[in-house]
């Protein structure tokens, strides 16, 4: 992809769609720099931009923890002395975490509290500590994940979908806020993505009655998630800021 030459992206998360992310872009020339609470899972993120050819570091990071996100950005204008864009991918949405966000009326607040600190202020940490970065650099993107439960209307998962609801507003307050300073700031929408977490999680008979619903042939890859961010992140994508874009197959469609 054109436009990510030479170019350093910050993930705070890694997983299936960060590594398909990494191989894009480092296809492109980016160099990324990964943490996640697995240093495991952001090494092999960096693996996969490294093995396409560029460069990148792995760090370990909790994104509700300050000054773990403050580590995470020095590391990279430590070692590149620059930051082009800031890709956010971190969910609370370990198994047993997701068993407990239940409803408003019996979740448990601790609960409910955690998927804030990690799904919401998190970002807010990332983007307060790169963003400056960002413009000192010239200008760049921010690219956040959020999800179709934001607009869906679920039976349970109400801190979970609160807080992607919260990242939508996040994400057009940056683009309105540092557009003039150079600021893109993005969101994506993933619909029914087939990572190896979804495909241990979720049933097949589930993943069979969605597709059904679904107008696309078939269900998301990672890859589907990655080329969009690194399109977002890629200098082809300079006009575009302020956005939710969904990438689900059709699943939903929306304004």
């Amino acid at each position: 992809m054109e436009g990510l030459e030479g170019k350093v992206i910050v993930f705070a998360g890694a997983g299936g769609i960060a590594t398909a992310a990494a191989a894009l872009l480092g296809t492109g020339g980016a160099s990324v720099v990964v943490g996640d609470v697995s240093l495991e899972s952001a090494t092999r993120t960096v693996q996969a931009a490294t093995g396409a050819g560029s460069s990148g570091l792995a760090t370990s990071l909790d994104i509700s923890n300050e000054a773990q996100v403050k580590d995470l950005i020095d590391l990279a204008i430590g070692v590149y002395g620059r930051i082009d864009g800031l890709f956010n991918v971190a969910a609370n949405i370990h198994p047993d975490e997701v068993a407990k966000d239940t409803t408003i009326v019996d979740i448990d607040l601790a609960t409910w509290q955690r998927t804030i600190d990690v799904n919401l202020t998190g970002y807010l940490l990332t983007m307060r500590h790169a963003i400056p970065h960002i413009v000192a650099a010239g200008g760049g993107s921010v690219v956040n994940t959020v999800s179709e439960a934001a607009y869906a209307g679920m039976d349970d998962k109400i801190a979970y979908s609160a807080t992607k609801a919260g990242v939508t507003a996040l994400t057009r307050h940056a683009a309105r806020k540092y557009g003039k300073s150079g600021i893109r700031a993005n969101a994506i929408s993933p619909g029914m993505i087939l990572t190896e977490q979804t495909r241990a999680n979720l049933p097949e008979h589930f993943q069979e009655a969605i597709l059904k619903t679904t107008p696309a042939p078939r269900h998301g890859k990672p890859e589907d998630i990655g080329a969009t961010v690194a399109f977002l992140m890629s200098d082809l994508s300079e006009w575009i800021t302020g956005q939710v874009l969904s990438v689900n197959g059709g699943t939903m469609m929306r304004a």
